[in-house]
C-alpha cells in the first residue's frame, strides 16, 4: 500500500513508512451497509495476546480487552465462574505479569479499589484543546467528517466533492478552501494545506520528522491517529480489502493518515506551550507495548468465564446418538447460531427428520445480478472471490419495467431531498403518509417481496463441470450417502423493516446477501440428470427418488419458503406441515427472551417499523461445533452454537477440515468477535443508539446529526435496556477429527493458528460426541476427561 521512492524521502524514509503501513493493517475493514458482514474488530492484533492487545487498544483508543472486574466478580457471584475456573485459567497463563496465586488473584476481584484502563495517549488536537479550550478534536472531526461523507459517497448524496480525485488531492482541494478551522482560531490553515507535499506518503514523511516521531514510536502513534477517525479508517480499510481481493491495491488509509498527520503539524505549530507535552507522548509512544498486571488478571478472568462456558457444554455434549434409519427429509441449514434453535424444533417433529449444518453458500462462489439490475453481489464469505456468475434475469419486458419503476424511486427521493422543494414536499404531502405512519408503527407495513425468478448460472456449465461442482459440495457437506428422500437446501435472512443494518440480519456467508440464491442454484444443479450422471465416477451415488428442493429460513419470523416446487410430488405438503410446526415452537422459544415479545408477536415484529429488536441476530453465540449430526441432535444448546455437520472418517486427505478449519470458522471466530466487541467496547467496536442512528453514504451510520462513522452492532443488538444480553465469551470450536489431522492444518494455516495461539479463540477434539481433548498453543494439545470438565 505504501511506495518507497529513495530519491524523495529522508533516510529514515523505510522505517516510518513500514510503521505506517503496521498501523494501517491494524484497523479492521467496515463493510457498507449495503452488504455488510460481522467483522473481528481485533482482526489487527491477533497475533498478539488478549492482554497485551489490551494495553495496545488502551494507548491508541482508550479500551480495554474484556470487561471490567465489577463485571467478572457478578459472574462469579451468579455461579457463571467458578474457583476451578478460575484456578485453570490462572495455571495456563504464562504472561509475567500474572497474580502469584490464586489467592492473589481473588483479591484483585474484591478490591474495591481496582484501576481502570488509562486514558488513550493524547494526540496534539487533544493538547490543543486542553491548552486553548477550543475542541480541536471535534472540529477536526466534524470537518473531516464533512468532507468524507460526500467523498466516499456510495449514491446517497445529490452531491460530491471531486469524486474521481485521488483521495489525498481531493481533500487538498476542499480543505484550502474550508474556513471553518481558521474561524476557529487555526489562522493559515488553509495556506498550511495548500503548501503540503503533494502526495500522501510525502507528507507522512515530512510530518513525523515535524512531530519528532522516531520509527518505533510512528507505529502506534500512527495507529492512534487512525483510530480517531474511527470508521473512516475502517471504510478505508475495507477498499484496501476488496482491493487485494481483486489483486490491486489502494491508497486512501495512506491518505487519511497524510490528512490527519497535516492537523497534527498544524496544531503543534500554532498553540504555545504544546510542544513540551507532545514530545513526552511521543516518547511514550516510543516504549514497548506490556500488559500490566491489571491488564493481565482481566485477561485470565476472562479465560475463566470461557472455561465456565465450556464446562456447561461439555455437559450437554454428553455422547453421539445411535445412527438411525433412512431418514424421509433432510434439511441443510447454515451454520448460523439461530438455526440450531429451529433445526431441534424440526427434529422433534417428526423421527423421520435429519438436519444438516453448512455454511449458507452452500460452497457455490457466486456473484449474483438480481432482476432489474445490472448490479452484481458477492454471494459468499467475503475471504473469497467468485468464480460463478448467475442471473435472475426474467423476460425483456419485466426487466424494462422494474428499472423504470426504480429510476422512478430514486427520482422521486431526490425530489423530496431537493433544497427547493424539500420543505414543501413535506408540507403538502405529509397528511398522506399519516395513514401510512401508522400502519408501519402498528406493523402493518404489508407482505414481503415476492421471489425472483430462478437464478440462472450465466453461460451455463458443462457436464464436467456440474458434476465436478456437485461433488465437491456434496464432499464438503460429509452428504455423500444415506440421502433422504427429500433433501431441503435452506438458505436464510431475515425479514426487518426501516433498519440501516438490514443486511447484518442476513447471511454472512453470502456476503451479507440472503440464502436464497445459493440455495437454488444448488437444488437445480443436484436435480440436473447431466449432474446425476457424472456423480457416480466421482464416488457419489444419489438415489433415483431423491429430491432436492431449495427454501428460506426468515430467522426474524422462522417461517420457511419453499422455491421452485413444481416437482410432480405430493410429500411436499407434508413437509410444509412439518415446517409450520417448527416455526411455532422455534418462535414460543425464541420469545421468552425478546422485551414485549410472545409466540404470536415474534412474526408481526419484522414488519414493525419502530421495532428496535426485530430478533437478537446472533446474541450469544459462544461455540462451533463440527461433527455428524448425531454428536448434537436432541442437545438444547440454547442456539448459541454454529453447528457444521462433519465426519473425518469420510474425508479423505482431511481437504473439508482444511476447509472448515480455514474458512467457516473464521467466519465465525469474526461474528463472535464482533459481538464480544461490541460488548465489551462499544464506544470503539459498537455503532451506538440506534433510535438516533442516520445513514451516511451509504457506508455507515453516524449518531445524531453529527460525530464520526460508527461500524460494528448497535447497542440494541447486545443490550435489552438492562443488562447485556450477549455473554462476552471467545468462541469455543468443537471438532470430532484426530488431533494430528487438526494440528497439521494449523501447522499450514499460520494465520488460523495465531487465533488459537494467542487465544482469541478455544479448540478442542471431540470423540463419539464428547470432549477429548483442549489445544494448547504451540501445536500441543492437553487431554480432557469430560466427567471432570463438566463437574
Amino acid at each position: 500500500m505504501f511506495l518507497k521512492h529513495s530519491k524523495i524521502a529522508p533516510a529514515r524514509m523505510s522505517g516510518i513508512l513500514d510503521a505506517a503501513e503496521a498501523a494501517a493493517r491494524a484497523i479492521p475493514p467496515a463493510f457498507p451497509l449495503e452488504a455488510t458482514v460481522a467483522v473481528n474488530p481485533f482482526l489487527g492484533q491477533t497475533g498478539e495476546d488478549l492482554a497485551t492487545a489490551s494495553a495496545r487498544l488502551t494507548r491508541v483508543a482508550g479500551l480495554r480487552t474484556t470487561q471490567g472486574m465489577a463485571d467478572y466478580a457478578a459472574a462469579i457471584q451468579a455461579g457463571k465462574i467458578a474457583d476451578d475456573d478460575i484456578a485453570e485459567a490462572l495455571a495456563a497463563s504464562t504472561a509475567p505479569a500474572r497474580p502469584a496465586s490464586l489467592a492473589a488473584l481473588k483479591a484483585m476481584i474484591d478490591s474495591p479499589g481496582a484501576p481502570e484502563p488509562a486514558k488513550a495517549l493524547p494526540t496534539v488536537a487533544d493538547l490543543a484543546a486542553e491548552a486553548t479550550g477550543t475542541d480541536w478534536p471535534s472540529i477536526i472531526e466534524k470537518t473531516f467528517g464533512l468532507w468524507a461523507a460526500g467523498q466516499f459517497d456510495r449514491g446517497q448524496a445529490l452531491w460530491s466533492p471531486n469524486p474521481t480525485d485521488d483521495c489525498f488531492a481531493a481533500w487538498r482541494a476542499w480543505a484550502g478552501h474550508d474556513l471553518t478551522p481558521e474561524i476557529a482560531g487555526l489562522s493559515g490553515f488553509c495556506a498550511h494545506v495548500i503548501a503540503a507535499p503533494d502526495t500522501a506518503e510525502r507528507a507522512i514523511l515530512r510530518a513525523a520528522d515535524t512531530l519528532g516521531l522516531t520509527e518505533v514510536a510512528a507505529e502506534t502513534a500512527f495507529h492512534r491517529l487512525y483510530m480517531d477517525l474511527g470508521g473512516w479508517s475502517q471504510h478505508a480499510r475495507w477498499l484496501l480489502w476488496q482491493a487485494e481481493l481483486e489483486g490491486r491495491t489502494d491508497a486512501t488509509l495512506a491518505a487519511l493518515l497524510a490528512i490527519r498527520l497535516i492537523w497534527e503539524e498544524a496544531l503543534l505549530a500554532h498553540v504555545p506551550g504544546v510542544a513540551e507535552a507532545w514530545a513526552k507522548t511521543a516518547a511514550t509512544h516510543a516504549a514497548p507495548v506490556e500488559a500490566s498486571g491489571h491488564e493481565v488478571a482481566l485477561a485470565i478472568l476472562q479465560d475463566a468465564a470461557d472455561r465456565g462456558h465450556q464446562r456447561r457444554l461439555a455437559a450437554a455434549l454428553d455422547g453421539a446418538a445411535p445412527a438411525g434409519e433412512r431418514p424421509f427429509l433432510q434439511a441443510a441449514f447454515c451454520i448460523d447460531v439461530r438455526s440450531e434453535v429451529f433445526r431441534r424444533a424440526l427434529e422433534g417433529v417428526d423421527p423421520s427428520i435429519e438436519t444438516i449444518g453448512f455454511a449458507g453458500f452452500f460452497g457455490l462462489p457466486l456473484s449474483h445480478r438480481p432482476q432489474g439490475s445490472d448490479v452484481a453481489g458477492a454471494h459468499l464469505p467475503v475471504l473469497l472471490n467468485p468464480a460463478l456468475e448467475t442471473t435472475s434475469q426474467g423476460d425483456a419486458k419485466t426487466d424494462e419495467d422494474m428499472r423504470i419503476a426504480a429510476r422512478a424511486v430514486r427520482a422521486w427521493g431526490r425530489f423530496r431531498q431537493a433544497a427547493v422543494s424539500s420543505f414543501a414536499f413535506v408540507e403538502a404531502a405529509g397528511p398522506v403518509y399519516a395513514g401510512k405512519l401508522v400502519r408501519d408503527a402498528l406493523g402493518l407495513g404489508g407482505a414481503m417481496p415476492a421471489p425472483s425468478p430462478a437464478p440462472q448460472v450465466t453461460g451455463g456449465l458443462s457436464s464436467e463441470a456440474k458434476a465436478d461442482t456437485a461433488a465437491a459440495v456434496l464432499k464438503a457437506m460429509s452428504l455423500t450417502e444415506g440421502h433422504g428422500n427429500i433433501v431441503l437446501l435452506l438458505g436464510h435472512g431475515g425479514s426487518v423493516t426501516n433498519n440501516p443494518h438490514e443486511s447484518a440480519y442476513h447471511c454472512g456467508a453470502c456476503g451479507g446477501h440472503t440464502g436464497e440464491v445459493s440455495a437454488r442454484v444448488l437444488a437445480a444443479l443436484l436435480n440436473d440428470p447431466e449432474t446425476r450422471a457424472g456423480l457416480p465416477e466421482r464416488g457419489i451415488t444419489l438415489p433415483e427418488d431423491t429430491l432436492f428442493v431449495a427454501g428460506l429460513h426468515d430467522t426474524t419470523t422462522d417461517e420457511i419458503t419453499l422455491y421452485d416446487t413444481d416437482t410432480g410430488t405430493a410429500d411436499l405438503s407434508k413437509v410444509s406441515g412439518w415446517m409450520t410446526q417448527a416455526g411455532r415452537i422455534a418462535r414460543a422459544e425464541r420469545a421468552q427472551s425478546l422485551p414485549g415479545a410472545s409466540a404470536d408477536t415474534v412474526a408481526a415484529r419484522a414488519l414493525n417499523w419502530a421495532e428496535v429488536r426485530p430478533e437478537w441476530g446472533l446474541a450469544g453465540c459462544a461455540a462451533f461445533v463440527a461433527a455428524p449430526r448425531n454428536a448434537t441432535a436432541g442437545k438444547d444448546l440454547g442456539g448459541r452454537a454454529f453447528l457444521h455437520s462433519y465426519d473425518w472418517q469420510a474425508d479423505a486427505g482431511f481437504g473439508t477440515l482444511e476447509l472448515i478449519l480455514t474458512a467457516p470458522v473464521v467466519v465465525a471466530s469474526w461474528i463472535s468477535l464482533q459481538y464480544y466487541g461490541s460488548s465489551v467496547a462499544p464506544e470503539v467496536f459498537g455503532s451506538g443508539n440506534k433510535l438516533i442512528h442516520n445513514v451516511v453514504g451509504g457506508i455507515g451510520v453516524i449518531e445524531g446529526n453529527g460525530g464520526g462513522l460508527r461500524a460494528g452492532l448497535p447497542w440494541q443488538s447486545v443490550h435489552d435496556g438492562a443488562a447485556l444480553v450477549h455473554e462476552p465469551l471467545r468462541l469455543s470450536v468443537m471438532i470430532e477429527a484426530p488431533r494430528e489431522a487438526i494440528a497439521d492444518v494449523l501447522e499450514r494455516h499460520p494465520e488460523v493458528r495465531a487465533l488459537f495461539d494467542n487465544g482469541w479463540l478455544h479448540l478442542f477434539t471431540l470423540k463419539n460426541g464428547q470432549v477429548d481433548a483442549r489445544y494448547r498453543s504451540g501445536l500441543s494439545w492437553e487431554p480432557q476427561v469430560t466427567t471432570d470438565l463438566a463437574a
